[in-house]
């Protein structure tokens, strides 16, 4: 189904909607209370903060506060400085998702974004559908199932979305959704089309790399790890990259 792009602007701020998944979201939608009261709403860890699962009329979706990090956290909260609507990260992640579907690859469907002005500042919310009966590749590493073969997976799922531009600025263990059927990318806030490129394209890999390094994926062997981990995700990751 094609995007409808919508906004609904307020004196409170703005909301960039599907209008294909709902014809209408209010900022009652961004509201964990409004959920909870209707007894529609869960936590799940993940990212700064966690996020909501919400039963909406759309479908159960993902509701994700933009909150900051390091050490500009403690001064700035979760706000950010206003430099107009387009340049929101809400609406941008909006419109790249909007992008990947486009492109068939596989993301996290959006359904709306939101910011909400506070003088000089906004913060921002995203929504997007769950993805059903999905593990973090952290989550199946910690478990000790991440072999070679989930790992060429992984290679050429990242390949995919670098052959089409699309850089991830925060590709690490916990964005890399693994299902039955099929791997998906998400979490794309500060994401951006680039012009292919190998500089970026393994500045990237190196950032997952470290990931799974962090996460214990070498153990007590990191030979090991090469073999069995890295070598096939890389293989496949240029197969993949270059058919």
């Amino acid at each position: 189904m094609m995007m409808q792009e919508r906004t609904y602007k307020d004196a409170v701020g703005a909301i960039l909607f599907d209008a294909a998944v709902s014809p209408q979201v209010g900022h009652e939608w961004f509201a964990s209370d409004y959920w909870r009261e209707r007894n529609a709403l869960r936590t799940q860890a993940g990212g700064r903060g966690g996020v909501a699962i919400i039963a909406t009329p759309a479908g159960e979706c993902v509701l994700r506060h933009y909150h900051r990090g390091g050490l500009v956290a403690a001064l700035m909260g979760d706000r950010y400085l206003w430099v107009g609507a387009d340049h929101t990260r809400p609406f941008a992640e909006f419109r790249l998702l909007g992008e990947i579907a486009r492109l068939g690859l596989p993301g996290p469907a959006v359904v709306a974004a939101r910011y909400v002005r506070h003088g000089l500042f906004y913060s921002a919310d995203l929504i997007t559908r769950c993805i059903a009966h999905a593990q973090t590749l952290a989550e199946r590493l910690a478990e000790g199932r991440l072999d070679s073969e989930l790992a060429e997976e992984v290679g050429a799922l990242v390949a995919r979305f670098h052959r089409a531009g699309i850089w991830h600025a925060d590709l690490n263990a916990h964005n890399v959704l693994v299902t039955p059927g099929e791997l998906y990318l998400i979490d794309f806030d500060r994401g951006c089309m680039r012009t292919p490129a190998v500089a970026w394209q393994q500045a990237n890999l190196q950032r997952l790399r470290r990931s799974l390094l962090k996460l214990g994926a070498a153990g007590q062997d990191e030979a090991a790890f090469e073999k069995t981990i890295w070598q096939p995700l890389l293989y496949r990751y240029e197969r993949t990259l270059t058919p």
